[in-house]
């Protein structure tokens, strides 16, 4: 945990609030949004992903440094406009879209409010979304879309988290595109077909993938400007990794040289008209944490901490083996000193599933009422939490650097 005055403040929010609880240094996220604007300055659209954290307070926070969003549900879009966000700075995407999230664009559309773009993965998600536009009876009436394409590439990621290998369920083949757009009533239909979206995977631990990606997808907007002469945007979706103590891995920078090389490769005839990302983990992970408290030590080998925080408040280890970084802020009730003697321990969370495991750390002697914290927590943890075990919400501090602030509170407990 980055310096003592937010340690301080941990301790100080558990006190207040309760643990477990999640805090988010909000100058931190300022650093990073700010990190990720400066890599890819206007014109580059900035999609913020809502999934990584949803949280208006933060949403709005974001979003004041000139992103838009990213949503995979009807339920983000609505989630996107109560931080603020109008619809034409929102982008429609995710694997699952059902009748009502499609039905939701149509209308919007129709009401003048049309989104960004609605991303497409299938040509069922192209009939269908064709099909509601055309029920609404408007003459002239169309919907932007994107599709979304699997570039077929070996992300350097974990498996988990790989999502445009061939065997991904996301996004359509080269080779499958044009039936989509036959799908959705091709070019002259009700659709307007604005370009591709690429999506390789999270966590991404070199660019080259990410980069093969970016040139597959350049290339086949190209290719099909000729049936489609509106084809002028490519998104090249997010994926950019989250450093820790352990882990070097390539910045937002990186990234953004890699896709000006690509780009200037192009005469500027052929390069896309609007190119796009949609970070969510590069803006927020690092600015969140997991507060808890331990309830019990065993002597094991190697000794075992279980918190009051588990798989409900954060599952990604649980899920796939994640890695948090862990850190005590106090040993037998007193802050922790620097430089003090700590020994290997395996922690664990409170729910009644033996899966529910935080991982290892390098810990000080610990009694129960200590405080641990888990890092990199402000993306897919808030997000993914869960009632399982009939628990509580918990509540959501910032620190702005001086003072804490309840961005959400406690919720009741399950009946």
């Amino acid at each position: 945990m980055t310096g003592p005055e937010l340690a301080a403040a941990a301790r100080e929010a558990a006190d207040r609030f309760g643990t477990p609880l999640y805090l988010y240094d909000l100058g931190r996220l300022d650093d990073n949004a700010r990190a990720v604007a400066a890599a890819f300055p206007d014109p580059w659209l900035r999609l913020y992903s809502l999934k990584a954290n949803g949280l208006p307070a933060l949403v709005r926070r974001i979003c004041g440094h000139g992103f838009g969003a990213s949503a995979v549900s009807a339920g983000e879009v609505v989630a996107a406009g109560r931080a603020g966000l109008a619809n034409a700075a929102v982008a429609l995407e995710g694997i699952g879209k059902s009748d009502a999230d499609l039905q939701l664009a149509a209308q919007a559309a129709a009401d003048g409010r049309p989104l960004l773009w609605v991303s497409l993965e299938s040509a069922e998600d192209a009939a269908t979304l064709a099909a509601a536009v055309r029920a609404l009876g408007r003459r002239g009436l169309r919907q932007d879309v994107l599709v979304r394409l699997n570039p077929q590439v070996v992300p350097e990621t974990s498996a988990g988290l790989a999502v445009g290998a061939s065997t991904s369920k996301f996004g359509v083949l080269p080779d499958e595109l044009s039936a989509v757009v036959m799908a959705g009533g091709g070019p002259e239909g009700p659709l307007r077909w604005r370009g591709l979206h690429l999506h390789i995977g999270s966590m991404l631990g070199a660019v080259d993938a990410w980069r093969a990606a970016a040139r597959l997808g350049l290339r086949l907007l190209e290719l099909q400007r000729a049936a489609l002469p509106d084809f002028d945007t490519l998104d090249l979706g997010g994926g950019f990794p989250v450093a820790d103590d352990a882990l070097s891995v390539p910045s937002p920078a990186r990234f953004a040289a890699e896709a000006a090389a690509e780009l200037g490769q192009l005469p500027s005839t052929a390069r896309p008209g609007r190119v796009a990302i949609e970070p969510g983990r590069a803006v927020v992970a690092a600015s969140g944490w997991v507060v808890g408290r331990v309830l019990h030590v065993r002597a094991r080998q190697p000794a075992l901490v279980v918190l009051d925080a588990g798989m409900t408040e954060l599952i990604r280890p649980a899920l796939y083996g994640a890695r948090h970084p862990m850190i005590a802020l106090t040993s037998h009730g007193r802050p922790v000193e620097a430089n003090g003697q700590t020994v290997l321990v395996r922690v664990d969370g409170p729910i009644c599933e033996s899966t529910d495991t935080l991982g290892e750390a390098s810990l000080p002697p610990l009694a129960r009422g200590d405080i641990v914290v888990l890092g990199l927590a402000g993306a897919y943890a808030s997000s993914m939490f869960s009632t399982y075990n009939g628990r509580p919400r918990p509540p959501e501090i910032g620190w702005d650097g001086r003072r804490l602030i309840v961005l959400r509170r406690r919720g009741r407990a399950v009946q």
